[in-house]
């Protein structure tokens, strides 16, 4: 099996300036992702062929992330096109895997991608993400999900009029939330793809394809969208860094 990781970010941001090339915790932040990766490829012990591809418009970011000597990764560096905040990530992801297939000589079966801006993860969540792609042909893409807080088949709201009123996003007549159907979050932590699918497809859209889930443990994961949201982000990784074994060796294992 050919495995491709792909770590993907833009320059700049709306939100939070920089905020690919922040520290968290003294550390750069896409060190947590590419620790992540490094413990990966040593849990396989050579089982697998694994390459990395970091694909970016940003010359610091990729500098930043070459600069970490665990593994070699092939850096593209992101066109114009793909730049913008308004391009689909599938599609920056496919660019990676078609010009990474190019570089090493290979076809990739399967493409992780993790979010360099959600960095509290385990390696046994990467594993069990991979597992399930591997164990099942049948899906297109496997991403990792949590419980959901909020149910738009009971909780949740959106606006219909310019006057302010509301309804339910999904007004199925529930009276409580326990005879809703089970909803989850996708956290935006890690997808694998079939990467086949991946290249042939001519959609950026996540649910053209078949899809399946793997839940992960809540850490009240959130888009980091300001400065407050990095802050917040920073405490939970310092919180779960002090008694969760998993994830302070992902700390502890960055360069």
């Amino acid at each position: 099996m050919n495995i491709l990781f792909t770590v993907c970010g833009r320059a700049g941001s709306k939100g939070v300036k920089n905020k690919n090339l922040k520290n968290m915790l003294g550390k750069p932040l896409v060190y947590y992702t590419l620790s992540a990766i490094d413990l990966f490829i040593k849990h396989n012990k050579g089982l697998d062929t694994i390459h990395v591809c970091a694909s970016s418009d940003s010359k610091e970011l990729l500098s930043l992330i070459t600069s970490q000597k665990a593994f070699d990764v092939f850096c593209v560096d992101r066109s114009e096109e793909l730049s913008g905040d308004m391009v689909g990530k599938i599609a920056v992801i496919r660019d990676a895997l078609i010009r990474s297939n190019k570089y090493y000589g290979i076809y990739h079966d399967i493409v992780i991608d993790l979010d360099i801006t959600s960095p509290i993860r385990r390696l046994q969540d990467i594993v069990n993400v991979y597992e399930k792609k591997r164990n099942n042909p049948q899906f297109d893409i496997v991403f990792s999900v949590t419980n959901s807080r909020r149910s738009p088949f009971f909780n949740q709201v959106k606006e219909i009029s310019e006057t302010g009123e509301y309804e339910l996003v999904m007004n199925y007549g529930y009276t409580s939330r326990q005879q809703a159907p089970v909803v989850y979050d996708m956290n935006a932590s890690i997808y694998a793809y079939d990467g086949r699918f991946l290249e042939e497809s001519s959609s950026d859209k996540l649910f053209e394809g078949r899809c399946s889930a793997v839940m992960m443990r809540d850490t009240a994961v959130l888009d980091i969208d300001s400065e407050e949201d990095f802050e917040l982000m920073e405490y939970l990784c310092s919180y779960f860094a002090t008694w969760d074994d998993d994830f302070r060796k992902i700390v502890e294992n960055i360069f």
